[in-house]
């Protein structure tokens, strides 16, 4: 190999290190199966959520993971595999998760949270979650809850007197 494809090699890798060191969470696919426009009409859907799915050669996806160390990854990188990376830890999941419903020949191989290896069906119980928002919504109406009880016990004891 000559230093000039080396180079660009190294570079393929240090792009995916990068893209999964800068996500929320990253999950490997295997998209064989689907067509053109199915895998149009995914990333369509991924790019709404601000995610991004990148086919990346195995050999490049494994030097990318044993440098992040989630070595575990690395026994599912076989056949064709793409990436996806999301902004936190559960929108690609339920994006994807989504699709493979109408779509049964998109499998989910593994994924990434962090430098965190997850299962295939830790993955699936990942898309069962709230995202971020709905979290955060629940959280500040469990919150507001004994508040709100306060009020409308006082309002009934103002209108009693």
């Amino acid at each position: 190999m000559n230093e000039a494809t080396i180079a660009k090699k190294e570079n393929e890798v240090q792009v995916v290190i990068d893209k999964i060191n800068n996500s929320g969470s990253t999950l490997f696919v295997d998209y064989l199966g689907l067509t053109v426009a199915e895998v149009t009409e995914l990333r369509g859907k991924l790019h709404a959520e601000n995610c991004e799915m990148k086919v990346a050669k195995n050999n490049i996806l494994r030097r990318a993971i044993d440098k992040i160390g989630a070595k575990e990854v690395e026994e599912h990188l076989v056949g064709p595999s793409a990436f996806v990376t999301a902004p936190d830890e559960v929108t690609a999941a339920k994006i994807v998760y989504d699709f493979v419903k109408d779509h049964e020949k998109l499998t989910v191989k593994a994924g990434v949270i962090g430098s965190t290896y997850y299962d295939e069906k830790q993955l699936a119980a990942l898309a069962k979650l709230p995202n971020k928002l709905g979290m955060i919504s629940m959280l500040l109406s469990v919150l507001q809850a004994p508040v709100r009880g306060l009020a409308v016990a006082l309002n009934a004891v103002s209108e009693q007197k």
